[in-house]
C-alpha cells in the first residue's frame, strides 16, 4: 500500500471482513425500509477517499449501492443550475450513493484554480447549506466526510503513484498544479468549513494518514450513524440438481477456451468446465513478461500540519 499502518494487514483484513458483514446488514435494512442514504467524501488529492469507498462497496450489492464520481462538467452542464448534475445522482428509495468528490468542487478546486467567478462562489456559499437542508427534509440520510492528510504523507503517496504504473493514472496535471497551491487549498478548506459545517449537516473529519485505520474508522462511524437491524435471511436448503437424463453436452473441444496460464498446465486438472477435462489447446502457454514495479519502500518523516 506504500504507507505504514498502526495495525497489521492481517488484523485489518479480519476487521474489514467483520465490518463488511455489518455493511451488508445495513444495505438490507435500507432496501427493506426504502431509505435513501448519501455519503460524500472530500479531501486533498491522495487523501484516501477512493480507497475507503472501495472498502465500503466491495461487499455490497451494486444494484442498490452506487459510486458517483463525476468528470469535469460538459459545456451544456456549465450552463445548468450548479447542483443539477449532482441531483441526478441522488438515490431512490432503497439505495446508497457514495460521492467521490461532490458539489464541494466549487469550494475547492474551482475556487483555488479560478474555474468559477467570485459571484458563483459566493452564491454557492450562500445556497449550499439550504440545499443540504432540502436533502434532509426530503428524507435523505446525509453524511459528509473530510479526509485530512499531512503534507508529508501526501508527498509520499504522490511518489508511490509515480513509481507504480498501476496507480500512475491517478495523477493528473491538475494534481501537479495543486502541489504549488497547498496553502491556497488550506484557506479554501477553512472557508468551506466555516459556511458549510452546520449543526444539521456537519463535516466529519477523518485522520487519513493511516489508510487502514481511516477505512475502518469511517465504516464504523457510518454504521453508527445509520440505525439498522439485522434482516439476514435464515439459511436455506439447496434443492437437488436436475439429473441430466437424455441430455448430452456438446464436445468440449468444440468450445473456444481462453489460454489457461494460471495456475499452470496440470495433467488431469478438471477444475474448469464443471468437472470436464480442459482441452490441450486451452492449457497454459508461456506467462507474459512481468510489468514494471516492485516493492516500494516506506518513507518516514515528521508529520506536518494536516488538511
Amino acid at each position: 500500500m506504500g504507507d505504514s499502518s498502526a495495525i497489521r494487514k492481517k488484523e485489518y483484513l479480519e476487521e474489514l471482513d467483520r465490518l463488511t458483514v455489518e455493511l451488508v446488514k445495513l444495505q438490507e435494512w435500507v432496501k427493506a425500509k426504502s431509505l435513501k442514504v448519501v455519503a460524500l467524501f472530500e479531501g486533498r488529492d491522495a487523501a484516501g477517499k477512493g480507497g475507503v469507498i472501495k472498502a465500503i462497496t466491495a461487499g455490497l450489492n451494486p444494484r442498490s449501492a452506487r459510486i458517483a464520481a463525476l468528470p469535469a462538467p460538459t459545456e451544456k452542464e456549465r450552463t445548468q443550475w450548479y447542483f443539477q448534475r449532482y441531483v441526478a445522482q441522488l438515490p431512490s428509495g432503497g439505495e446508497l450513493v457514495f460521492f467521490d468528490r461532490s458539489w464541494y468542487n466549487r469550494a475547492g478546486v474551482e475556487k483555488v484554480m479560478g474555474f468559477c467567478t467570485e459571484a458563483e462562489y459566493a452564491e454557492f456559499a450562500r445556497s449550499v447549506p439550504e440545499f443540504e437542508r432540502m436533502l434532509l427534509r426530503s428524507g435523505i440520510i446525509f453524511l459528509k466526510y473530510w479526509f485530512s492528510v499531512s503534507d508529508d504523507v501526501q508527498e509520499s503517496r504522490f511518489k508511490d503513484r509515480l513509481s507504480d504504473p498501476a496507480k500512475r493514472w491517478k495523477l493528473s496535471p491538475m494534481d501537479m498544479t495543486a502541489r504549488s497551491k497547498w496553502v491556497d487549498y488550506s484557506r479554501a478548506k477553512d472557508a468551506m468549513l466555516e459556511f458549510s459545517d452546520t449543526p444539521d449537516s456537519p463535516w466529519h473529519v477523518v485522520d487519513a494518514d493511516d489508510k487502514y485505520c481511516a477505512r475502518l474508522n469511517v465504516i464504523t462511524h457510518m454504521l453508527k450513524s445509520v440505525p439498522y437491524e439485522d434482516l439476514t435471511p435464515e439459511p436455506i436448503e439447496l434443492p437437488p440438481r436436475q439429473k441430466a437424463g437424455k441430455y448430452a453436452r456438446p464436445p468440449i473441444d468444440s468450445q473456444k477456451w481462453i489460454p489457461r496460464i494460471y495456475p499452470g498446465a496440470l495433467a488431469g486438472d478438471a477444475s474448469a468446465g464443471g468437472g470436464e477435462s480442459v482441452p490441450e489447446s486451452a492449457r497454459a502457454v508461456s506467462a507474459p513478461p512481468r510489468g514494471e514495479g516492485g516493492k516500494k519502500g516506506k518513507k518516514k518523516g515528521k508529520k506536518k500540519s494536516k488538511n
